[in-house]
């Protein structure tokens, strides 16, 4: 014969359901809230959203590599030569057209900051130093597979898709820029 149960019977039974069911959702939220935070960035890059770099000694024609975000960006102290070269580019034979006016900040036109990943698959250009390779235009050039940047960072040749990227910045003063 089956035992019959009774409402107190039920009623436990019912509780430990309950009970049950509200520790596992507690445990599953725990347990999603961990893992999606996980994803977000780590303490020592958040540390480095912004960098302040002094560009008093940088001459014109001279670049500097700084990090931030854990990515090389390039300042680049151009030349008038430098400047006019950018500036007469022809926009419509350019894959990505992209004013010179509209990549630098604040009308200084004499600095450029961008991003030193090449928009292809990710390697470092080179023309960052006096004796690398500046490419058929000037600027940059990544050797992994041949992009050409101008002096403003655009893409010029390659298979690189994009221009260099111009990160955020501003100038805090005469000689120090903020990135980030």
């Amino acid at each position: 014969m089956a035992k019959k149960t009774t409402k107190t019977q039920q009623s436990k039974r019912d509780f430990l359901y309950l009970t049950a069911a509200s520790t596992g959702a507690v445990g599953v939220a725990a347990f999603g809230w961990a893992f999606i935070d996980s994803m977000n960035p780590a303490a020592d890059t958040l540390a480095l959203a912004s960098t302040e770099v002094n560009i008093a000694p940088i001459e014109p024609g001279q670049a500097i590599t700084v990090m931030w975000r854990g990515k090389p960006v390039f300042i680049r102290r151009r030349t008038p030569e430098e400047i006019e070269k950018a500036r007469n580019a022809d926009l419509s034979t350019m894959r990505d057209p992209q004013s010179d006016t509209d990549r630098i900040v604040d009308g200084k036109d004499e600095w450029l900051v961008v991003v030193g990943i090449c928009t292809h698959l990710g390697c470092v250009p080179l023309g960052q130093k006096p004796a690398e390779i500046k490419g058929e235009y000037g600027g940059w050039f990544c050797p992994c597979h041949g992009s050409h940047y101008d002096s403003s960072g655009r893409i010029r040749k390659g298979p690189a898709p994009t221009n260099l990227k111009v990160p955020d910045y501003e100038f805090i003063s005469d000689t120090v820029i903020k990135i980030g």
